[in-house]
């Protein structure tokens, strides 16, 4: 009986333990958990990586909503754990009046500037640009770039006219790929250099159960076409391979089944970012965490990406937590609250300095920021700049976990002119590199917190 027993006891430890891990460790399937974005398109640009997303925050709750997306919401990394919040950096009709639909983004950097590809629903191709990867985009031409007037477009039957795909290759030329709903239903073409013009006739290549999202990287001299298979074929993400970037393409295979909690379209982006190969795409986990219809409200998610010794890809493993952390966070730099792992009760919003800050931080709302490193000597004090940090109410900085170690704690004070004020309070001992969590408690259920900034200062 002593040995039975002991043998419950180490089964219930075991549980225990692995109850603690599984509510304390959050996953790379659902980044950006705070926003419903879907169809990831990916920009390395000094250093980060920023992900450009169709924003299913316009569409409704509603399981028989639609896609009625308008806007196109950026998030970008510098550690791949860390995803900040830049909102909302392209809208349709304020940023381009012709079209009602904002789709499927592509994005690239040429000539100093940031180039924006979109769908207008599945009826055609614009383009916006900016000077920054966080936009403003405008639209340059005031009408399409691609539409079935343009020439090498059709015949096709039923094309869907979306899902471009901007290339830049080593040689300088720019492609733009595009098209679905059928074999035949791909089309390539060139870009100018301008980036904002065509250069002759779209052409086409036999894709086997081709249906959407195409996307085209390069490596090694191989060139990799990719895009979601239709539903017969499971809606995979599927590939092929040649040595140039419009003919020659031969079907090599699988990249990623249906993801887990997905079960509808698929859609994903293809990058290198810092010596690593990764594959962004989309699920529906936080909808389904939430108890909400899942059709219309996906969300963005991450795994690493492996080449065999031939080139080929090795096929994706989903995973909830597959990839790793790129170096560590600076604590004792100002770093915006809308950067963050995972969350509870969070949601953004347009400051008045044209930046974004974290709102609406009721009673036990939190935000993870992983891997923050306080180094050999650790902080003295903890700074924040917050507003509606009421009587009773209080900001907490925890590490570990949620229920980790207290190491500071903000309570009221009062505001400045603008609602925002700028907080300091001491710290207690932390040293090396750890998660942290701002979590937010108040006795008052109505009561709202929002929070521009924090940082510590070293001891």
């Amino acid at each position: 009986m002593k040995k039975l027993n002991q043998k419950y006891f180490k089964l219930s430890v075991l549980f225990c333990l692995l109850f603690t891990l599984a509510k304390n460790s959050f996953a790379d399937d659902h980044i950006a958990s705070h926003r419903h974005l879907a169809d990831p398109a990916t920009l390395v640009y000094n250093g980060r990586v920023y992900l450009y997303a169709s924003n299913d925050d316009d569409n409704s709750d509603d399981k028989n909503s639609g896609y009625k997306m308008k806007s196109i919401v950026c998030i970008s990394s510098s550690d791949m754990k860390n995803w900040t919040d830049h909102g909302v950096v392209f809208e349709a009709p304020r940023d381009v009046t012709w079209a009602n639909r904002t789709w499927a983004p592509s994005v690239i950097a040429r000539n100093g500037k940031i180039y924006l590809y979109f769908g207008n629903g599945g009826s055609g191709i614009g383009v916006a640009t900016s000077s920054s990867p966080t936009g403003p985009f405008k639209d340059p031409l005031g009408k399409k770039l691609i539409d079935n007037e343009t020439p090498g477009v059709q015949p096709a039957k039923n094309m869907w006219l979306f899902d471009p795909m901007a290339f830049l290759d080593d040689d300088g030329q720019a492609y733009l790929y595009f098209g679905g709903n059928g074999d035949d239903n791909m089309r390539v073409i060139k870009l100018n250099e301008d980036m904002i013009s065509i250069n002759g006739q779209a052409t086409s290549f036999h894709v086997p159960s081709f249906f959407e999202a195409s996307w085209m990287h390069k490596r090694n001299g191989n060139y990799y076409f990719s895009y979601s298979s239709n539903p017969k074929a499971e809606m995979r993400i599927d590939y092929m391979m040649s040595k140039s970037p419009t003919t020659g393409f031969v079907y090599k295979g699988i990249i990623g089944a249906q993801p887990p909690k997905n079960n509808n379209n698929n859609h994903h982006g293809i990058f290198e970012f810092k010596g690593k190969w990764y594959h962004a795409y989309h699920n529906r986990v936080v909808a389904i965490k939430k108890g909400i219809p899942p059709v219309y409200k996906r969300n963005l998610a991450i795994e690493e990406l492996n080449y065999n010794a031939d080139g080929t890809i090795a096929q994706v493993i989903y995973t909830e937590n597959g990839v790793t952390q790129i170096g560590a966070v600076n604590p004792y730099e100002r770093n915006q609250a809308e950067m963050l792992q995972d969350q509870n009760g969070v949601a953004t919003k347009n400051n008045d300095d044209g930046g974004m800050l974290v709102t609406g931080l009721k009673n036990n709302a939190w935000i993870k920021i992983q891997g923050v490193d306080f180094g050999k000597k650790g902080p003295k004090s903890f700074s924040a700049r917050l507003s509606g940090l009421s009587s009773g109410s209080s900001l907490e900085v925890r590490i570990g976990s949620i229920t980790g170690k207290q190491i500071a704690k903000m309570v009221s004070s009062k505001k400045d002119e603008s609602g925002l004020q700028t907080l300091s309070v001491k710290t207690g001992e932390v040293k090396g590199k750890i998660d942290i969590y701002l979590l937010v408690t108040s006795p008052n259920p109505s009561a709202s917190l929002d929070i521009d900034w924090w940082s510590f200062q070293q001891r």
